[in-house]
This record gives C-alpha cells, structure tokens and sequence, in this order.
C-alpha cells in the first residue's frame, strides 16, 4: 500500500465529509463550518491511498511559540498502519523548536500520543467550553 502524504488546506468537500463521518466526528455534520475550520488552520498534512483521503491532521498556531493540534483521523480500515503516526510526525517536524505542542486526546488515543512523545502536561486538568453533547 503506497501512502502519498500532502501539505495543503485545499481538499475536496465530499473526501473530507467521508472521513469524518467514517470516525463519528461531529464536525461532519457542520460540513460548511469544517472545511473553512480545515482553510484556515495554520497547517493541514493528508495522507491518500489511490486518490482517496485516508487520513488527516491538522495545527493552529501562533506562528512562534505555541502549536495546538485540534484533528488528527485516519478512516477506520486504514488504522494501525502508521499512517497517524506518520502525520504526527510531519506535524511535529513543521513546528520543531516550539515551546509547546498542545493537544486533547480521548482515552483510546492516549497510548497513541504517548508513542508520539507527548505526555500528561503536569498537574493540569484539560477544560473546554463545548457546544455539543459527544463527549462525556
């Protein structure tokens, strides 16, 4: 399986939509909203398989200092590939020497990151107004 990996914030609305929703990702549902979220993230890495979106990670950023990863997906059948890892790593590369690189993961993705370098930030809780009920 050739994975192709791409730097660009211009992705096709219907290949977008097929991955979120194949993770149950609200975001799907706020198409509109998602794809200019995706525009102007301060960067956005894609992996493909054969011309279809298999993965997707994107970084808001400061510019200088701070790096915060808000979407990191890989579609279901293509998990355990290393194709997260591999968009992490490109993610992470793009932003070496920053003072912190910021993220929030859900339980089951926590070995995941932790296998990325990162680790629980202190003694800090992770608190978030959300407008949604997905999360408990």
């Amino acid at each position: 399986m050739r994975v192709r990996y791409r730097v660009t914030k211009s992705l096709p609305k219907s290949e977008v939509l097929r991955l979120y929703r194949s993770v149950q990702w609200s975001a799907a549902r706020k198409p509109d909203r998602l794809m200019r979220a995706l525009k102007r993230s301060h960067c956005v890495v894609s992996a493909w398989v054969k011309g279809s979106l298999v993965g997707l990670g994107n970084a808001l950023s400061d510019g200088s200092l701070v790096v915060y990863y808000p979407h990191m997906l890989v579609l279901p059948e293509f998990q355990g590939r290393g194709i997260g890892r591999e968009l992490m790593k490109r993610l992470m590369k793009r932003y070496r020497g920053f003072h912190q690189h910021i993220l929030i993961a859900e339980a089951e993705a926590i070995s995941f990151y932790r296998k990325c370098g990162f680790k629980r930030a202190g003694k800090t809780d992770p608190m978030w107004v959300f407008k949604g009920r997905e999360h408990g």
